[in-house]
């Protein structure tokens, strides 16, 4: 049991994460568009840096690609929390039910993952050259998030056995 607990707590806690995430670009709407704008912009990378014709300055694309962020983020949490809700409902229930209930869970941490590793490494830090900036590098930040999402992503998709062979 107490690994059911554990797992489905850690989910919790990634779906915390997200919400609260989520939620501080939903009613801080200005602060983070500054971020997303200047990554997209390129104006603060190394001023020899010859790949700025990728910068994109149309204020609509800005506005476009900042709330995808926020859908995007918004649906890890969902995802996550229904995911460790069914985990906790199915804590007594024999292993093969419980690892069922997981895919929400591992549906909401993949995606959780993507966004940070795929949108703000891949994307923002290397297209966009977002690791140059000394003010606007979320590359840090989003290496933390997606290292801390994809360890529990590995622990939940152990399969787990019966309560009574658990440790």
């Amino acid at each position: 049991m107490v690994i059911r607990y554990s797992k489905t707590l850690l989910i919790a806690a990634i779906a915390l994460f997200a919400s609260l995430v989520a939620f501080g670009n939903i009613t801080d709407y200005g602060s983070n568009l500054a971020f997303v704008q200047h990554v997209l912009l390129m104006d603060t990378i190394f001023p020899t840096a010859t790949i700025r014709y990728r910068a994109i300055d149309s204020a609509v694309a800005h506005h476009a690609a900042y709330i995808f962020i926020i859908i995007l983020e918004a649906l890890t949490a969902i995802f996550c929390w229904a995911g460790a809700w069914q985990m906790f409902r199915s804590r007594h229930a024999p292993a093969s039910e419980f690892n069922r209930r997981k895919r929400l869970a591992i549906v909401g941490l993949t995606l959780g993952f993507l966004v940070w590793q795929v949108g703000f490494m891949s994307i923002g830090g290397e297209w966009f050259g977002m690791w140059m900036s000394q003010q606007w590098n979320g590359v840090p930040s989003a290496f933390r998030f997606f290292t801390t999402i994809g360890i529990v992503l590995i622990y939940v998709v152990q399969r787990d056995g019966e309560i009574s062979d658990s440790p």
